[in-house]
């Protein structure tokens, strides 16, 4: 397998930036990560997994989909699409990756999500292989290996090499484009690394939580539980799970007048505001029990009932880590479950 040194990783980065724009998880804080555009000197973060997941990169928060040029009654419509420019995204976590497959069941099926689709077609991910996983972490419950991530192209490191390996050919290609860097190496260090992580993996915290109690074929009696009462009552419906969650896709359109001109753009919406969902007639959940039991039940009944039993969570933890109120995903597995 290919690798490269991690005193190195500077001259890596130089390369991959000389061909084309590059993105790493970088500190902005003591212990807190964030993709940036990688300059010159920047290094690349140690922690785990970044505060906000790589989403971003292709289902922005906020976008300009389309202007209008109002003269009396003529509307000129103007498409302001662009080509996206070649990107690559360094350092992804399996959690992270596994999102884009969720994603892409909603924004490239019929019809199309071409601002999407073109960020996907120009956007190269290169994973990097967990191997200091949180007691946050529970990707495993969904089947995901932190220690084999998807992606294009996926790293491995061992603590003094960066192993690479292709996934498809958008990933063999990012690999030839850096392979002057790149030597042949021994992965006998890396395996038991591998196989250390496997075993820390095992005795997370919650390892053995158990997705049996959900799926599409659960749905009436989860929707009809008496646990969701109890379960939203803390929630305070400030949207921050949404907001960290890599696999949520709700968003809002609306028209800004620019007093020269109309602008439409989207942005993220959240199933946990009173306004989400809202029509002419008002709004069809009133509640924050209702609102609370629809970003669950999308997750764990609605999404697996229309994706072949795939689930609409990738376990990265940020809610866990970020809900103010501890509120959160496993509280409301555990509290489902059927014993």
């Amino acid at each position: 397998m290919l690798k490269i040194s991690v005193n190195k990783l500077d001259e890596l980065f130089a390369l991959i930036a000389s061909k084309q724009t590059l993105y790493i998880p970088a500190d902005r804080e003591a212990g807190v990560a964030e993709y940036k555009k990688w300059e010159q000197g920047m290094k690349l973060s140690n922690a785990l997994n970044t505060v906000r997941s790589a989403k971003d990169f292709f289902f922005p928060q906020t976008e300009n989909l389309v202007d209008f040029k109002m003269e009396g009654k003529n509307i000129e419509v103007i498409d302001i699409r662009q080509e996206s420019e070649d990107f690559v995204v360094f350092g992804v976590r399996a959690c992270d990756a596994r999102s884009f497959t969720i994603l892409d069941k909603v924004f490239l099926v019929e019809p199309v999500d071409s601002y999407y689709k073109n960020r996907r077609d120009h956007g190269t991910v290169v994973t990097m292989a967990c191997t200091r996983p949180a007691e946050t972490c529970f990707c495993g419950v969904f089947g995901i290996d932190a220690t084999e991530p998807e992606g294009d192209a996926v790293c491995y490191n061992d603590g003094e090499n960066i192993f690479f390996k292709a996934h498809n050919e958008k990933g063999q290609k990012f690999i030839d484009s850096v392979s002057s860097l790149l030597e042949e190496g021994d992965t006998s260090k890396l395996d038991e690394v591998q196989a250390k992580t496997r075993d820390i993996l095992k005795k997370l915290p919650l390892a053995n939580l158990s997705t049996d109690s959900f799926g599409g074929d659960k749905l009436m009696e989860n929707f009809n539980s008496d646990k969701w009462g109890e379960l939203s009552e803390s929630c305070i419906g400030c949207g921050t799970c949404t907001f960290v969650c890599p696999t949520c896709q709700c968003y809002d359109i609306r028209d800004f007048d620019t007093g020269h001109g109309i602008k439409r753009f989207r942005c993220w919406d959240s199933c946990m505001y009173s306004e989400f969902t809202r029509m002419a007639h008002g709004n069809n959940r009133n509640s924050q029990l209702e609102r609370f039991r629809q970003r669950f039940m999308h997750k764990l009944v609605y999404f697996p009932s229309n994706n072949n039993g795939e689930f609409g969570c990738v376990g990265c933890g940020r809610c866990l880590s970020k809900c103010p109120v501890s509120m959160n995903i496993v509280k409301v597995m555990k509290a489902l479950e059927v014993k």
